[in-house]
């Protein structure tokens, strides 16, 4: 089986988070992690898996507006591209017969609104199975550094996404239950 991992980060939070899935997707699968702005358009014909995740900005995924006013927020911004989450989903074409799975970062707050919701829904529109409901991990503030656990809950998450999709492959089923913590 071959995963392909792509993620949007502007503080680095999601990239560790896209780091330890594809470590833990690593376990069953071969594993090409990739930043939004270097990922290929379309995916490539050997991908079984893709896995999606950018950070929520503005209640979902990010657009040219929202990353230019988080890079002006703070010097500390290194992932601010000018093609995100959003741009690669429009630009990939047919994912039709390829299993997938979204997840987001966000800072634990009571307001509604998931990047991981939006890239799950394009994902289907795109034809994708997905596997599991979006997942959202947390961040300590809007820019980071991750919650205590995270990166931790993010690896066991890769595992249960390697599994579920080699059970998924080898049966034609879906098999992943859960969802945001």
């Amino acid at each position: 089986m071959r995963a392909l991992v792509v993620y949007e980060s502007m503080f680095g939070d999601t990239e560790q988070v896209a780091r330890a899935l594809a470590e833990g997707l690593g376990t069953r699968a071969a594993v090409q992690v990739s930043a939004v702005g270097d990922a290929p358009a379309p995916v490539p014909d050997a991908v079984d898996l893709v896995v999606v995740g950018g950070p929520t900005h503005a209640f979902g995924m990010s657009r040219p507006n929202t990353r230019n006013s988080a890079a002006r927020q703070s010097r500390e911004a290194v992932g601010v591209t000018e093609r995100g989450v959003r741009e690669w989903l429009a630009e990939v074409g047919s994912l039709r017969g390829r299993l997938a799975a979204a997840f987001d970062t966000h800072a634990r707050t009571r307001l509604p609104g998931s990047a991981a919701a939006g890239i799950d829904r394009r994902l289907r529109r795109l034809g994708a199975r997905t596997i599991a409901p979006a997942h959202s991990f947390y961040v300590t503030d809007t820019q980071g550094p991750l919650a205590d656990g995270e990166r931790d809950r993010a690896l066991r998450w890769g595992v249960d996404l390697a599994e579920a999709a080699a059970a998924t492959l080898g049966s034609g089923r879906t098999s992943l239950s859960g969802g945001s913590a």
